[in-house]
């Protein structure tokens, strides 16, 4: 299986609209009653808190590529 990098913000948003999917699944079996605006501060704060996650992934990601590597800051010359 070929390797892929970590993700976080599609983890998030996954989460949370799966939540979403479970809390309407549970409404609709009579588990509860669920009112019908539950869903958007839901997905909504879920997808903000995804975007929040894959831009600090990004940055970090950014950061590492763009740092010198110890081994090229010891000999001096970074190539």
């Amino acid at each position: 299986m070929p390797r892929h990098e970590f993700q976080p913000g599609r983890l998030v948003a996954g989460f949370f609209l799966t939540l979403t999917g479970v809390i309407y699944a549970g409404d609709a079996g009579d588990l509860w009653e669920t009112p019908w605006f539950t869903v958007i501060p839901l997905v909504a704060g879920g997808l903000c808190l995804a975007a929040v996650a894959g831009s600090l992934a990004h940055g970090i990601r950014r950061h590492r590529r763009e740092s010198p590597t110890r081994d090229s800051a010891r000999t001096g010359g970074g190539g």
